[in-house]
């Protein structure tokens, strides 16, 4: 997007106004027609949106053991069921709320009031009604309150780097246009309202905002378990009322066990048990000074491997700063900057001026001149100057501004001329700002002193996250829309690639942003940086990297970066970030700085592998459980466990793994994603592993031991029992389940204290039928020994789909580094 010089009449022309304004008839005529400007939001029946969540595979399922459990009567099932519905439809209702709240928080940046020619005569309207063709009247201070093209007065100097991204303010002049949400820094001018409402460069904005999102990779891994958990239940369920149908059994007994154990299997604490761990993760988080707004943004920072970093206030300290100087008249550096001050109004605020004199090593030397009169900049002089009387009662005038304007007002010789302008080139091609100072003393000619340069200077910590982002396996992009010569010497500083290129390189205005080439994306990704980026360009970047595949997070504070934020896997919004960008964005940060980034990234990657843990452990219990009992029933006939104790087992078992929420985990150095292959590959062999041993132990019950059914019953269900937190114990690891990083204490006593509860269930006969102590001792003798077989079938598993070191690794070495291993594990 290249800004446009308009000749006044043509803009008066197009917009059928004039330098009279309109009349209040006009106004309501183009109120009508182009509506109030103000941005408009599309409005979703909530009733709808709510009715959206229970909408899918998993809630079809879920509503429909709920309706059978009613039919038949088990109204606790009922109950349990349709509150876990609800849990999961209340948090994804809340985090639809981000696109509203982002267009709030944009409306809330543009002006209330403007001043406005109607009738023949200035009043101050609303901002809202404000209408093309409106004349309007802008000074210092003031937010500009829509698309403008500025047409009388000498020049307007507007900071809009919230909106385009520039670090310094940009002086604009009669034909120019200055955009709605931008802050009038100097001068005063009259303009003619051009854009209004959704047609301005800020409404542009919030409609990429509206339109932008990624669906979460943590939505389609949990769609894509509930789907395989789903089929593999319907399979079973169907041989086990086809079998009994043909064994004459009772078509509502049937049924309900049929349901019960459908309600076992299919997932239905599965979104609330990941949400929970993600809530876990989102509240030690903000004790880190990083506030999650959208929960699955956590699981998309464990797998993000591009960070695209806005440069201004985010990677630099969006602070002037003074450079390297070059001296001509002046004795020193410490004169060089004493005479830019004395050209300077410390009571304008001017970021410049500010500059200079927080360079000065003795600011007190200020206090013995007096300065008699001062003429700020303006884009037509192009410098300031000040008439000072110094501590000898002598008269002399200073001025500071643009090295041509300073160097051709001073009397320099041919060579010194030439000299001066080649290190002011020396600098641009830095991407340095300069500065000429000059003196005239008693009236005479001025002296040329030197030359100052300014800089945006890095951020003390941006350089080490940079480094650290580099280890963790994440390439950082900047995105500036500063010029190129400041971008390369940015990235030079930063350490950085200096590959940088400008965003109209990618993006022409024919492009569809929407839509972009295989080889433009492809050229997006070599880059290593892109500047004079605006809105559009930062959304489309961030689109290109994601329909390549990366998961890409997007860092910014201005509304300029608010479509980007939005549309990145992971937003993050850094300290001092505008409302719109807060709004916008998965993660807000609250120090300053980048570096709790990578602190979150770590522990985004811990919090994703318990959920991968549980995700594991949650389909080999349905395995086990389903094929077991369906085999069971198939060769013996009867019932292997009862549905009170299928309902007890869900109690034992999905209630205390919550606690996985807080357990130790083990640090991936490199982004992390969903590996459906690995954890279905998993998953599966333990859950036959599980089924073999649970039939094994069946037959010991039924053929050595001599139990009866009712006690066999009972013998399955504590050993089910007993092997389900062991068996997560297993699933929660890559390496051997007795190496570093150890289970968290809370999943260790949960894991104690149901099982114990349940042997006591056993052994008392409550529920169920006694089992002699001796039998119990031998199941758990049994299943610890059965932990072990399954740990090193997991091992192999790794080994095969090279997830994991050689399996040889021994409890020695696991111990050996268990040392340097307690520094990087385990958020409580």
């Amino acid at each position: 997007m290249t800004e446009q010089h308009k000749s006044v009449d043509q803009v008066f022309s197009e917009l059928s106004s004039s330098m009279n304004g309109l009349t209040s008839e006009e106004v309501e005529k183009r109120l009508e027609k182009y509506g109030q400007n103000a941005l408009i939001e599309k409005k979703a029946n909530p009733l709808l949106k709510l009715l959206g969540f229970f909408w899918g595979p998993i809630p079809w399922m879920i509503e429909v053991a709920a309706l059978l459990s009613a039919i038949v009567g088990r109204w606790a099932d009922f109950v349990i069921i349709v509150v876990l519905l609800l849990f999961n439809a209340a948090i994804g209702f809340f985090e639809e709320h981000k696109a509203s709240n982002a267009l709030d928080a944009l409306k809330s940046q543009l002006a209330l009031k403007a001043r406005a020619l109607r009738d023949n005569t200035w009043g101050e309207v609303e901002a809202n009604n404000l209408v093309p063709g409106d004349i309007v009247r802008l000074r210092l201070g003031d937010v500009i309150p829509a698309d403008v093209v500025l047409v009388n007065g000498d020049y307007i100097s507007v900071d809009q780097a919230a909106l385009t991204g520039e670090s310094l303010p940009v002086t604009k002049g009669v034909g120019d246009t200055a955009y709605s949400g931008s802050v009038a820094k100097q001068g005063e001018m009259i303009a003619v309202v051009s854009g209004t409402g959704s047609n301005t460069f800020f409404g542009r904005t919030a409609k990429l905002v509206e339109s932008a999102g990624a669906v979460s990779h943590f939505q389609k891994a949990v769609l894509s378990i509930g789907n395989y958990l789903i089929y593999l239940t319907l399979a079973m369920v169907a041989v086990l009322i086809l079998v009994g149908l043909d064994r004459g059994e009772r078509p509502l007994e049937l049924v309900q066990f049929a349901l019960i154990l459908t309600v076992a299997a299919i997932p239905v604490a599965m979104p609330a048990v990941l949400s929970v761990t993600m809530a876990v993760g989102g509240l030690a988080l903000s004790k880190m000074d990083a506030i999650v707004s959208r929960l699955e943004a956590i699981e998309e920072m464990a797998g993000m491997n591009i960070l695209c970093s806005d440069k201004t206030g985010t990677l630099t300290q969006n602070k002037l700063t003074l450079g390297d100087s070059v001296l001509f008249g002046a004795k020193n550096v410490e004169e060089l900057l004493l005479i830019g001050s004395l050209a300077s109004k410390s009571e304008d605020g001017d970021s410049i001026d500010l500059a200079i004199m927080a360079k000065l090593e003795n600011p007190d030397a200020l206090q013995q001149f007096n300065q008699l009169k001062f003429i700020p900049f303006d884009p037509v002089h192009k410098r300031t100057e000040a008439e000072i009387k110094g501590p000898e009662e002598t008269t002399f005038r200073v001025t500071k501004g643009a090295p041509q304007t300073i160097i051709n007002l001073s009397d320099l010789s041919e060579a010194d001329r030439a000299k001066a302008l080649k290190d002011v080139d020396d600098f641009a091609a830095k991407g340095f700002r300069t500065l000429g100072v000059a003196r005239s003393r008693n009236n005479s000619s001025w002296e040329y002193l030197g030359t100052l340069s300014l800089f945006d200077p890095p951020r003390e910590d941006s350089i080490e996250t940079i480094s650290q982002a580099n280890k963790h396996g994440i390439a950082v992009k900047m995105v500036t829309g500063d010029n190129i010569a400041i971008a390369r010497e940015t990235a030079k500083k930063l350490g950085l690639s200096t590959n940088i290129i400008e965003a109209e390189a990618f993006f022409d205005k024919d492009e569809d942003i929407q839509s972009l080439s295989s080889d433009i994306e492809r050229r997006i990704e070599k880059a290593d940086g892109f500047a004079q980026v605006f809105p559009e360009h930062k959304y489309g970047i961030v689109k290109a990297f994601q329909d390549l595949g990366h998961l890409t997070a997007m860092t910014g504070d201005g509304v300029n970066d608010a479509p980007a934020l939005k549309q990145a896997d992971v937003g993050v919004a850094v300290s001092g970030a505008t409302d719109a960008a807060r709004a916008a964005a998965d993660l807000v940060l609250t120090a300053p700085g980048l570096s709790v980034i990578i602190r979150a990234v770590e522990h985004a990657r811990m919090i994703f592998e318990r959920m991968n843990s549980y995700a594991i452990y949650r389909i080999t219990e349905t395995i086990r459980i389903m094929l077991f009992v369906v085999i069971a029933i198939l060769v013996y006939n009867f019932y292997p466990i009862t549905a009170i104790m299928i309902i007890l087992l869900a109690l034992l078992n999905d209630i205390p793994i919550m606690t996985i929420a807080y357990d130790n985990t083990w640090l991936d150095p490199k982004p992390v994603q969903w590996d459906m292959k690995r954890v279905l590959t998993v998953s599966t062999v333990l859950g036959v592993i599980g089924v073999v041993e649970t039939f094994g132990l069946l037959i010991i019950a039924k053929t050595w031991l001599g139990l009866d059914i009712a006690q066999i019953q009972s013998f399955i269900f504590l050993k089910l029992s007993v092997a389900g937190h062991l068996t997560l114990f297993v699933a929660r690891s890559r390496k051997p389940f007795w190496c570093r990083p150890f289970p968290a204490p809370s999943m260790i006593w949960s894991a104690l204290a149901t099982k114990l509860l349940a042997t006591l269930i056993v052994g008392m006969g409550w529920f169920m039928a006694a089992v002699p102590w001796e039998y119990i001792g031998l199941i758990w003798g049994y299943c610890i020994l059965w932990i072990f077989i399954e740990d090193w079938t997991k091992l192999i598993i790794y080994d095969h789909l090279k997830l994991e070191s050689p399996r040889h690794k021994c409890f020695l070495k696991c111990l050996n580094k268990s040392v340097h291993h307690h520094t990087h594990y385990g958020v409580k």
